[in-house]
């Protein structure tokens, strides 16, 4: 089955023959079900009146378990934020009721920020609407290719992740 990429490829082919137009048959493919996945998880977080970085704060709190609770720079470590930024988030996240500041016990001068139980709920109905649509995404793929596609885009994004900027 023909896709867009192979018609873009094909062109670039064509007009550039001098050029290995190689990288876009994978990465051009990447890119576009990066878009899907956008879509995706855009209509998921829609029905529960979600933004995307809301659904990222509010999963970063639930993964930490109970209390569902971290400090601002945690966040700040797993939204790749500024400070600025996740501040205002906090402040937007508090209002609607999804998450609380509390005193840091082990510093006077931090906070922590907790996951309502609203938020959390918030949280666990996205995660499984998403999951849903992600399945959908995947369902032309076997199990074993989609742990050998999961395996493939490790090696490839492992050295981004374990950089630091």
């Amino acid at each position: 089955m023909e896709d867009e990429v192979d018609r873009l490829v094909a062109a670039w082919r064509r007009e550039r023959p001098d050029l290995d137009v190689e990288p876009l048959e994978v990465l051009s493919r990447v890119s576009r079900l990066a878009r899907h996945l956008d879509r995706a998880r855009r209509t998921a977080f829609a029905e529960l009146d979600l933004e995307p970085w809301e659904f990222d704060v509010l999963t970063a709190l639930r993964r930490a378990g109970t209390p569902y609770q971290l400090s601002p720079g945690r966040l700040l470590t797993q939204t790749l934020v500024t400070s600025g930024t996740m501040t205002n988030r906090i402040d937007r996240l508090a209002k609607r009721g999804l998450v609380e500041r509390l005193p840091d016990p082990e510093d006077r001068r931090g906070v922590l920020v907790r996951l309502t139980d609203t938020g959390r709920d918030h949280a666990d109905r996205a995660l499984a609407g998403l999951l849903a649509r992600e399945r959908d995404i995947l369902s032309e793929l076997s199990t074993p290719q989609r742990r050998e596609l999961a395996a493939l885009l490790r090696e490839l994004t492992a050295p981004f992740d374990n950089t630091p900027y």
